[in-house]
């Protein structure tokens, strides 16, 4: 070895020595998570619509790779982020939906569901503070929804908590300042919250731009109230949609929503970040059908169906994800925890996680074999009995189960102890139903659903609810069938005098 090369070797061995000595460290890459509330399958120009303009979610869509089969772990919100969070199937917390399990009318409920739980416990392990441990400064900005004071996100390995409380939307407040929210000061009067959320997260990566961050922005924005910028909504009310994508307000929403995930793009590249920057943009389930119809998909939040948990879903990452890449894998957002977990290289085998890792997609590789489940044991009621398109017009879903398995899909439903049979690559509007012809494949996905019940001791409600009532739910389906009942069927149901169940002599029911 000559002299030359002698002391560039020692040279490096002493700048490696005084780095480790100092305890400098190869930077982690940063992470956001951005999580629209509500935001359907087809609600976005990069997702086919023609009337709702997304060009910013569309950038981040051809930067990286798009999964055109992403599903939310649950179809409402409070159990979706739960399991999102956590990488722990709902059998596992208990969150199956928002407040009370005992949703709808106790006379149209024929069995007891399930007891809900509204708190995301402690002892649950979650994304940030797994994050922590690496050294990540977290930042959260927007709806939180999964516990009530002291269970927070800075009680949760988050360092800011912007906006996040137990509400499941902006409040009394709503989208306009003053927003009326514990957690987040009030900003100057008439200011649009999506737009203060979006600066809240461009002022973090700002601030930590020399540390590894995540941040996790899981906006309002396109939770009800339906509140849009009036000149925005009156840019839409000029544009002729169709009968499945039309609202003016709820495009206009869409579009701030839009612009704010492009602030945060731009920041990104700004500083010169996108190469160790991991961005997750995805939606917490379907959207609500009556406001925006996820045609061809069936039904919308709160379903089963794929409307309520198909989702839109990207991973962007300059030169680790292969640009306008796609991906037709069955994934879901139970995956996030794992797939992170490995990007920052967390080893600890008692996670005990129910997702899989996407890593090896990015690479163009195949994940292991899978099946999708999702266990519901409660009632959800309807937003619209016209227009839901859920298991009957009195709920969105009753109590069942759900496996996808290829692309074979499973419903079993617990009252009546029905099943239905769908093959979703053929027929992804869940229009024939194959369980009274193809006994083979029926019996195979719901021994496949039983095994999983069991081995994740899934509630099954089973007692019967004493105050079930026949004749009253034969009376309001006949008034819904003669549009006597629009919108909501929740309870005091007012019971018009021609209606043939109800005799108005002896006040009751035939």
């Amino acid at each position: 070895m000559n002299i030359v090369n002698r002391i560039t070797s020692l040279i490096v061995f002493f700048t490696l020595f005084s780095c480790l000595k100092t305890g400098d460290k190869i930077k982690q890459p940063n992470i956001i998570l951005i999580v629209a509330d509500d935001l359907g399958w087809t609600d976005a120009s990069f997702m086919g619509s023609n009337f709702y303009e997304t060009p910013n979610i569309d950038k981040l869509s051809k930067s990286g790779m798009t999964f055109y089969n992403g599903y939310a772990s649950s179809a409402n919100c409070a159990p979706s982020r739960a399991t999102m969070l956590s990488g722990k199937y709902q059998t596992k917390h208990g969150i199956y939906t928002v407040g009370t399990s005992e949703r709808g009318n106790k006379k149209t409920r024929k069995i007891i569901p399930i007891k809900n739980k509204t708190i995301l416990d402690l002892d649950f392990f979650i994304i940030p503070e797994m994050l922590k441990t690496k050294g990540y400064i977290n930042g959260h900005f927007g709806k939180w929804h999964m516990a009530p004071k002291g269970f927070y996100p800075k009680q949760r390995g988050f360092d800011l908590n912007i906006g996040g409380n137990e509400k499941g939307g902006p409040g009394k407040g709503g989208y306009f300042s003053p927003y009326l929210n514990p957690t987040l000061s009030d900003g100057p009067n008439n200011e649009y919250l999506t737009d203060r959320l979006g600066n809240e997260v461009v002022n973090f990566i700002e601030s930590n731009k020399k540390n590894s961050f995540f941040a996790y922005v899981p906006f309002y924005s396109v939770h009800t109230p339906i509140q849009s910028k009036k000149t925005y909504q009156n840019k839409y009310s000029k544009k002729v949609g169709d009968d499945k994508h039309n609202r003016a307000d709820y495009a206009g929403m869409i579009q701030s929503l839009d612009e704010n995930i492009g602030k945060i793009i731009s920041k990104i590249e700004e500083l010169n970040l996108a190469e160790n920057t991991l961005i997750i943009f995805t939606s917490d389930n379907g959207g609500i059908r009556s406001i925006s119809n996820q045609f061809p998909l069936r039904a919308g939040k709160g379903s089963y169906y794929e409307g309520g948990i198909k989702v839109p879903l990207i991973f962007s990452w300059k030169g680790k994800i292969k640009a306008e890449s796609v991906s037709y894998e069955r994934v879901s957002n139970i995956d996030f925890f794992p797939t992170i977990n490995t990007i920052v290289n967390y080893e600890n085998s008692d996670l005990k996680l129910d997702g899989v890792d996407l890593n090896p997609i990015f690479k163009g590789e195949k994940i292991r074999k899978r099946s999708l489940f999702f266990h519901f044991p409660i009632y959800l009621e309807p937003y619209n009995v016209h227009l839901d398109d859920g298991t009957d017009p009195l709920f969105r879903t009753r109590p069942g189960s759900v496996i996808i398995k290829d692309n074979w899909k499973l419903h079993h439903y617990y009252e009546n102890n029905q099943i239905e049979l769908y093959k979703i690559d053929e027929d992804v509007s869940e229009s024939n139903d194959l369980s009274e012809i193809n006994f083979e494949k029926k019996n195979e996905l719901f021994n496949d659903l039983k095994n999983w019940k069991t081995e994740n001791k899934a509630p099954v409600p089973s007692i019967i609810n004493p105050h079930f009532d026949q004749k009253y739910v034969d009376s309001l389906n006949f008034l819904i069938k003669n549009n006597k009942v629009s919108g909501r069927v929740n309870r005091n149901e007012k019971i018009i005098n021609d209606n043939p169940f109800y005799s108005t002599q002896n006040n009751q029911y035939k």
